[in-house]
């Protein structure tokens, strides 16, 4: 029995050194690292240069070389992670493989992908200049009045900077920074076709792209470089935003509805004396029975909470889609946003519609597009001189005063004889509540598109394109009579008020046609197009300073001491086109002209010439 425990015992040691063995043996293969290598080709056989290959799970990996040859260290079972643009990734087991030959399928979905550019569209994969296209229903929007406001971080190259938080104000937009220490650096932005002017402001508008209806956009395209934009010319020198609206679609109808409400309110203040710190200030510093002891007041005033507010503002949109039969598709959607701000009477309230159908006939030779846009937007500009004035004003005074005939019932400065300190500063409520500056904005979008093939030749399209972009301003800017800012701003400080109002009437009406040739030979592509553009800008502005009423009685002046009304007027005639190119869908060449004429300037010197080539593969 003895002998047989023994032996028992060592045929049990010598299993469990076995096993122990086998399971190290295993790990062991595990962990070993080989040399792969191998070459990355398409379906034709042609090499893919600068394929990525990755070993799942690491951050270990590689590119392929001009031959399309890779070589790594992986682990022996490891998985090959193997992906390249406009291809099908793929993984792939290695297996103890020290050669691993890979073939990539092209993603046809991928590679046919249209982006808009100018005039027409083009495969992504043929697009040889900088184009980013920008889906902007896939961008989570809040409360964005702006289509600024969705692109902001969306972009490389792209710098969006807000001027300010108030509702409706303008960003400085800008494409691979700026061009000109003088001139205007914005990028030119094309509405559904229609290039808007940019070189003149709307009145009563801090940010014209905010009549537009972010809930209407569809998608961006980014047009960055010199071979994307040469084909708008001189205007585009700053890059060329491309905006697109959604559109109708068959089948049956799709009502949607989004809103939202949001509350703004302020992140911090200014670090300023509060009324105790600064009586305790001023009585340590210049004495209990000083002058300026006996200057202060006995109230406990946060200017900084008088002027701000927790704002509530809402935006609603409704839209239905459908078609009519099958042969006139169509959108239309009304929106309502009204944006309060977080500094006291600043608003602005928006009502837009949009009209879209796209209708084809004849077997869809010919394809119409009409688009109409209508903004009517009415704001309340707060002025921002009030934010500078709370972080000054003395904490020990009132806001409000029923004791003195100045102020129109606020709070003012005065002499030892009572009348107004004229080099003090305002009342920083008052500033907000008795400045009146406001404005109504009416405008209009809209286009019409004839796209027509040939049937003798369906390869050649002819496309026609009207458009126009109009608006019109009236807004009024108001300082009340006897108000604090009468006494302490302005030329006069004798307790007159300002009175001003301004109209604006604007119009730019465009014409386009071109003919596109798009033709594939085997392994050739060729699109080729030229055309003629024809826009007009008009520019009407009135502006009239009455007397406020204080003061034409008092003078007995004319009512009107001032006034001034110009118009403006321009055109710009241009001739372009483009040539795209390629071989085995693989070089690429695009060549593109533009010759622009503008009534701007000198008989001698009204065209411009710019050419541009790229080549890529």
């Amino acid at each position: 029995m003895h002998v047989n425990l023994k032996k028992s015992m060592k045929a049990f040691l010598m299993t469990l050194l076995s096993g122990m063995f086998l399971v190290v043996s295993a790990s062991a293969q595990t962990g070993t690292t080989i040399n792969v290598r191998g070459t990355v080709t398409d379906m034709g056989g042609e090499p893919i240069i600068g394929a990525n290959i990755l070993v799942q799970g690491t951050s270990t990996g590689t590119v392929t070389d001009f031959d399309g040859n890779f070589l790594l260290q992986a682990p022996a079972d490891g998985v090959l992670e193997i992906s390249y643009i406009g291809y099908q990734p793929q993984e792939i087991s290695i297996n103890n493989q020290t050669v691993i030959n890979i073939i990539l399928q092209e993603d046809t979905e991928l590679l046919d992908e249209l982006v808009v550019i100018g005039y027409g569209t083009v495969r992504k994969d043929d697009a040889t200049g900088s184009v980013v296209a920008v889906d902007a229903t896939s961008i989570n929007r809040g409360l964005a009045t702006s289509p600024s406001d969705l692109l902001a971080g969306q972009v490389a190259g792209l710098s969006v900077v807000s001027a300010g938080g108030a509702p409706g104000s303008s960003s400085s937009i800008r494409i691979r920074g700026g061009s000109s220490m003088s001139a205007s650096n914005d990028p030119l932005i094309v509405i559904d076709g229609v290039p808007v002017d940019n070189a003149t402001s709307i009145s009563g508008m801090a940010d014209p792209l905010s009549t537009i209806n972010t809930n209407d956009i569809e998608t961006f395209t980014i047009l960055k470089d010199a071979s994307a934009t040469a084909i708008y010319g001189s205007r585009a020198s700053n890059g060329v935003i491309i905006i697109t609206t959604k559109r109708g679609h068959s089948g049956k109808v799709q009502v949607s509805y989004n809103g939202n409400v949001s509350v703004s309110t302020k992140t911090g203040i200014v670090d300023v004396m509060d009324a105790t710190t600064f009586r305790d200030y001023v009585v340590n510093s210049f004495g209990a029975d000083s002058q300026q002891a006996a200057a202060l007041g006995n109230s406990e005033t946060n200017w900084q909470d008088e002027i701000y507010r927790t704002a509530v503002s809402t935006d609603h949109n409704l839209s239905a889609s459908g078609s009519v039969g099958e042969v006139l598709p169509y959108r239309v959607s009304v929106g309502y946003t009204n944006e309060n701000g977080i500094l006291r009477t600043s608003n602005l309230e928006r009502f837009t519609g949009n009209i879209n159908l796209t209708p084809s006939f004849f077997d869809d030779q010919l394809r119409v597009q009409l688009n109409a846009k209508g903004m009517y937007i009415t704001n309340r500009f707060a002025d921002q001189g009030a934010i500078n004035s709370a972080t000054q004003f003395d904490p020990t005074m009132p806001i409000y005063s029923t004791n003195s005939n100045y102020g129109n019932g606020y709070y003012m400065s005065l002499k030892s004889d009572g009348t107004p300190i004229d080099i003090g500063l305002a009342n920083p409520l008052a500033i907000l509540e008795q400045k009146h500056d406001n404005s109504t904005v009416y405008r209009s979008i809209g286009n019409m598109q004839l796209d027509y093939a040939f049937p003798f030749l369906p390869d050649l399209r002819a496309n026609l394109n009207l458009g126009y972009d109009i608006s019109k301003s009236d807004g009024e800017v108001l300082i009340d009579d006897n108000s604090p800012m009468s006494w302490t701003w302005g030329n006069y400080k004798a307790g007159w008020g300002d009175n001003r109002t301004y109209h604006q009437y604007k119009s730019n009406t465009l014409l386009d046609f071109y003919l596109n040739y798009n033709k594939d030979f085997g392994a050739h592509r060729l699109d080729a197009m030229g055309g003629y553009s024809w826009q007009r800008f008009y520019n009407e502005t009135e502006d009239t300073y009455p007397y406020s009423a204080a003061m034409a009685s008092e003078t007995g002046e004319e009512f009107y001491r001032d006034s001034y009304d110009y118009s403006t007027e321009s055109y710009v005639i241009s001739f372009f086109g483009r040539l795209n190119y390629s071989i085995l869908d693989r070089y690429l060449l695009t060549l593109t002209l533009r010759n622009d004429g503008s009534s701007r300037f000198s008989p001698d010197n009204q065209w411009g010439l710019f050419p541009s080539a790229a080549f890529a593969w």
